[in-house]
C-alpha cells in the first residue's frame, strides 16, 4: 500500500484516541508527534511507540503529507497556516476555526496553495449514523419537516483535568459540541440556509471540582447555554439547543422527523448506537447497523478518509467546506442573538458522500 505520512501536533486528551485509532489504518504512516510540552510529547510518544519530534521538525520532513493539528481551539488556524505554508495538507480537531473570519482565512490559504484541509467531527462516518444516513437517502421519512438537536450538561469542569478553555473565545457548548450535531444533520439533511437564535451566560466564573485543579474559579469569556432554530435548504426546521448550565435533561441527542415517520439518532459524539426508526401508525423498532465501524472510537477515520482521498483524486468526506459552513452556522447563533434577527448562511456545501467500510484491512470505500 502506497500509505501517507501523518504527523500530529498536539499531545492533549484527544491524541491518545487518535494514535490508538490511527492503528486501523495501514493507510496511515505516523511519521512522529510534537507539542510545545515537550514532556507530553515524549510520554505519548512512548505510549504508542511513535517517534517525538519538534514542531518544526514536523513541518520540513518531506516524507509527511498530512499535519493532524490536535491544539486547542484558538491555535487551530495558526497552527493549521503553519502546515499550509510548509507544503502539507491539514485536518484538524474541531472546530476549525474560533470565528468563521478565520476558518476562511484557512480556506482561502489552501485553496491558494492546492492543499486539501479537513476537520473533525468525524462521527457520522460510523455506523449509527451512516445507518440513518441510508434510510433518510431511501425516503423512508417521506418530506423531512425538522428534528431536534440536544446537548445539556452542567459544564466540563467537573472532569476536564484542564477545562478553563472550554470558557475561553473559541470554547463554550456551541463551538465544543455543536459541530457533532451540525456536521451531522448536515449529513442527514443538507446544508443549513438560515439560523434563530439565542444566547446567554447564567454564571461569570465557574468552579473546577476535578483534579489537579479542585477548588480553583476560572472566568467565562463565551456564552453557555444556547438555543436556537436551524432553517434547512430542504425546508426542514431543526431545533437547537446547547448548554453548560444544565443539571440533567431526558432529550435524546438527535430526532429527525418527516411526513412518513420519526427518526432518532445516536448521540453524534459517537461511532455507534441504536437507530430507531418510527413509520407513521406503527411503533419504534430499532434498525440493524451495517457498517462495521458501529461500536468503536475510529476517531481518525475522517483522516483516513482523507489519505485515501489524496491517493485516489477524489473528494474526502470531513472536508474543509463541510468544517467551513458548520463554522457558520455555529456563529450564526451568537450573531442572531446580538442582532435579534435571522441570519442567512452565505456557504453552501455538498452533503458527503455515503461510506461503505471495511475494517478487514482498513480499506476505505470511494
Amino acid at each position: 500500500m502506497n500509505k501517507v505520512g501523518i504527523g500530529i501536533i498536539g499531545c492533549g486528551n484527544i491524541s491518545g484516541a487518535y494514535l490508538k485509532a490511527m492503528a486501523s489504518f495501514p493507510i496511515l504512516d505516523i511519521r512522529g508527534i510534537a507539542d510545545v510540552n515537550e514532556e507530553i510529547a515524549r510520554a505519548r510518544a512512548t505510549e504508542f511507540n511513535v517517534q517525538a519530534r519538534a514542531v518544526d521538525d514536523l513541518l520540513e520532513d518531506p516524507l509527511i503529507d498530512i499535519i493532524v493539528n490536535l491544539t486547542i481551539p484558538k491555535a487551530h488556524v495558526e497552527v493549521g497556516l503553519r502546515a499550509l505554508e510548509a507544503g502539507k495538507h491539514t485536518y484538524s480537531e474541531k472546530p476549525l476555526g474560533i470565528n468563521f473570519a478565520e476558518g476562511k482565512k484557512l480556506a482561502d490559504a489552501a485553496k491558494a496553495k492546492g492543499l486539501r484541509i479537513g476537520a473533525a467531527p468525524d462521527t457520522f462516518l460510523g455506523g449509527g449514523h451512516q445507518a440513518a444516513r441510508k434510510l433518510v437517502d431511501e425516503g423512508v421519512l417521506g418530506v423531512p419537516v425538522g428534528g431536534t438537536a440536544t446537548f445539556m450538561c452542567p459544564g466540563h469542569e467537573r472532569w476536564h483535568p484542564n477545562p478553563a478553555f472550554y470558557y475561553e473565545v473559541g470554547g463554550g457548548p456551541m463551538l465544543d459540541m455543536g459541530p457533532y450535531y451540525i456536521t451531522d444533520l448536515v449529513n442527514l439533511l443538507g446544508q443549513v440556509a438560515k439560523v434563530a437564535g439565542f444566547a446567554t451566560s447564567p454564571r461569570k466564573e465557574r468552579l473546577i471540582t476535578s483534579e489537579p485543579r479542585n477548588g480553583e474559579k476560572i472566568p467565562v469569556h463565551v456564552a453557555t447555554h444556547v438555543a436556537g432554530v436551524l432553517a434547512f435548504a430542504n425546508g426542514a426546521i431543526v431545533q437547537m439547543g446547547m448548554s453548560f448550565d444544565v443539571a440533567g435533561h431526558k432529550h435524546v441527542p438527535l430526532e429527525i422527523y418527516g411526513t412518513e415517520g420519526t427518526l432518532i439518532v445516536p448521540d453524534p459524539n459517537h461511532f455507534g448506537g441504536e437507530v430507531q426508526l418510527l413509520r407513521k401508525g406503527g411503533e419504534f423498532e430499532e434498525k440493524q447497523l451495517t457498517s462495521p465501524y458501529a461500536d468503536g472510537n475510529y476517531r481518525s477515520i475522517g483522516v483516513a478518509d482523507m489519505a485515501h482521498a489524496i491517493r485516489e483524486n477524489r473528494q474526502h468526506r470531513a472536508n474543509g467546506d463541510l468544517a467551513l459552513h458548520v463554522l457558520e452556522v455555529m456563529e450564526a447563533f451568537q450573531t442572531a442573538s446580538d442582532t435579534g434577527a435571522a441570519v442567512s448562511i452565505t456557504t453552501h456545501v455538498e452533503r458527503p458522500a455515503p461510506l461503505e467500510a471495511s475494517l478487514v484491512d482498513g480499506q476505505l470505500g470511494k
